[in-house]
């Protein structure tokens, strides 16, 4: 319940400045946003590997040729 309480507020202090920040700000907030979707992905991948194993390079390259 907490988070979805930092959530909401970041939220509504998010959308009450989104008219007066410059471009640039804006790109690096979505730059930024993206990056921890990155960090969440490979987390999930890593994890995914350390419970299911993995394959070989060589089975790899036979797979996607």
């Amino acid at each position: 319940m907490e988070t979805k309480t930092k959530r909401q507020d970041l939220i509504q202090l998010i959308s009450a400045h989104l008219d007066i920040a410059p471009e640039s700000t804006l790109e690096k907030v979505l730059e930024l946003l993206e990056d921890e979707e990155d960090i969440r992905d490979a987390r999930a991948e890593l994890a995914d590997a350390k419970q299911n194993g993995t394959i070989s390079w060589e089975e790899y390259k036979r797979e996607t040729a």
